[in-house]
């Protein structure tokens, strides 16, 4: 089965917000997933185990490098 999300990172306590995405979406590379860039968001498109993983530990590493942030994720049906 195939996962498609939508990830929309929002730092809140930072002078250079483009910095921070940008250091996310090299982050989301680092897995076995599609990934689409958006303007406003970025979409993932993986194995569902990958991509529930994905979204697990980019909150966490979020949560110790970042002091503030919004993280939204939108889950679109599966494809299988």
């Amino acid at each position: 089965m195939t996962t498609i999300a939508q990830l929309t990172f929002i730092p809140l306590a930072t002078h250079n917000p483009t910095e921070k995405v940008q250091e996310l979406i090299e982050h989301l590379a680092q897995y076995d997933v599609k990934i689409e860039i958006g303007y406003l968001s970025s979409t993932v498109i993986g194995d569902t185990a990958t991509v529930f993983t994905l979204i697990r530990e980019v909150y966490e590493t979020m949560s110790l490098e970042q002091e503030r942030f919004r993280f939204h994720i939108e889950l679109l049906s599966p494809e299988k």
